[in-house]
């Protein structure tokens, strides 16, 4: 299908004749189809269809008695994403710099976006020689820790929307088999972190290890890198268990006192070892 400047330009006319429509309501607290079609120029119709697809997704909602809108609900669960996001930002940092300043290592924090991880909080150690600023960066889900971590966590629906886009190879030890790494994320789920040798960038280890929200869901993952020679599977296992005590103040700030934190440093003094990756 062609999409002429014509269809391009109805397309935003109607964006920002939505966006008014969102403005008003935030105003005038209520409003009917005849007042908004008033305000904004146009025909009580073509105001109607725009606040039915404002309903559709919660945007606003009517009132049974008065036919009169307000808005909704969705409007609330899209601004909580971005305050999460920011209060997770600020939560983060105190914590990733003392835990880099601890270990000496890069320590990340990264979210989901689409079909990548991208950090959007990361402290240097002393000790560390990566001086890319992956802040805002999109990287694979699949050949980070971080990603890794993020994908377990999702539905098994949404592993396969996501790990439709493809595997591709960023170093030989990149795994592209979609069965061999649904196999590796079953494992994180089990063992409750993920790691990664050398996957994206050759020679570069980590280990990440989730964050959770108010509500139990993991909303981000915490990871610490470094160089091969210096994070080798012992080191990385001592390494975890710093991550495992900072991922549970994390996410004790983002409101969660859940169990699962406390399973984890419990699984670390039973003496298991790092997950095994294919």
């Amino acid at each position: 299908m062609t999409v002429t400047n014509s269809d391009a330009g109805s397309g935003l006319q109607s964006v920002d004749r939505a966006l008014q429509v969102l403005e008003l309501l935030a105003a005038w607290g209520t409003g009917g189809v005849s007042e908004v079609a008033a305000e904004i120029g146009v025909h009580k119709s073509t105001a109607f269809r725009l606040l039915g697809a404002l309903e559709a997704r919660e945007m606003v909602q009517q009132d049974a008695e008065r036919g009169k809108y307000r808005l909704g609900f969705g409007l609330v669960r899209l601004a909580r994403r971005v305050n999460v996001q920011l209060e997770l930002t600020e939560q983060a940092r105190p914590l990733t710099d003392r835990l880099a300043g601890a270990l000496g290592e890069s320590i990340n924090v990264a979210v989901l976006r689409e079909h990548f991880a991208v950090n959007v909080v990361q402290s240097r150690g002393h000790a560390s020689v990566v001086s890319q600023n992956w802040i805002g960066q999109l990287t694979p889900l699949h050949a980070t820790s971080s990603g890794k971590v993020l994908l377990a966590h999702l539905d098994p629906v949404q592993q396969d929307r996501l790990l439709g886009h493809g595997l591709d190879r960023f170093t030989p030890h990149t795994h592209t088999d979609p069965e061999a790494l649904q196999a590796e994320l079953r494992t994180v789920l089990t063992v409750g972190h993920a790691v990664s040798y050398g996957e994206l960038e050759d020679g570069l280890n980590a280990v990440a290890v989730p964050v959770r929200g108010e509500d139990g869901r993991v909303i981000a993952a915490l990871s610490a890198s470094g160089p091969a020679y210096r994070l080798g599977r012992e080191r990385l296992t001592e390494v975890r268990a710093q991550l495992v005590d900072a991922a549970a103040q994390l996410s004790r700030r983002m409101g969660h006192w859940g169990q699962e934190s406390l399973a984890s440093e419990q699984e670390l003094a039973s003496g298991k070892g790092l997950a095994p990756t294919g």
